[in-house]
């Protein structure tokens, strides 16, 4: 097998990857609308919780993340093979496996402090707010029976 050539130079790849921002990305933006318009309130990216929840509805203690396909591995045993066959590889592979680690050590820790974790990918925010609503809705609904 051979790696494709980048198509972007190295400037203007650089550009690009850091102009990749951690918070405030449009998915988070279009969930927070939709929980904020159907009266849920909540708080972003709150830093004293393990990996800074995207969003938290403190009131139900519900940490939601907002992970994009790419650098949380998404389909991870399909991507995986093809980033062995593109440019830098190794540093690739490496970063994801570490992201995806760490998503599940997050997880734990967040449950262990009596937090549920919800975790959307990008795509199903964009396409589908409404089943992600869904989801989070359910979410409460079974927090308050376990509550009575």
């Amino acid at each position: 097998m051979f790696a494709m050539a980048d198509v972007m130079t190295k400037e203007q790849r650089s550009k690009n990857m850091k102009n990749i921002k951690s918070s405030d990305t449009k998915i988070e933006q279009i969930l927070r609308k939709a929980l904020w318009a159907n009266g849920y309130r909540y708080r972003k990216n709150v830093v004293s919780l393990p990996g800074k929840p995207d969003i938290v509805l403190p009131r139900y203690k519900i940490a939601i993340f907002c992970d994009g396909e790419f650098f949380h591995g998404k389909d991870w045993i399909v991507l995986k093979p093809k980033l062995m066959n593109s440019n830098n590889s190794e540093f690739w592979i490496d970063k994801i496996s570490k992201n995806r680690l760490r998503d599940d050590r997050v997880n734990k820790e967040l449950m262990y402090l009596g937090y549920t974790v919800i975790r959307f990918w990008g795509n199903d925010i964009k396409k589908n707010t409404d089943t992600c609503l869904e989801v989070i809705e359910e979410t409460i609904l079974d927090l308050k029976m376990n509550e009575e």
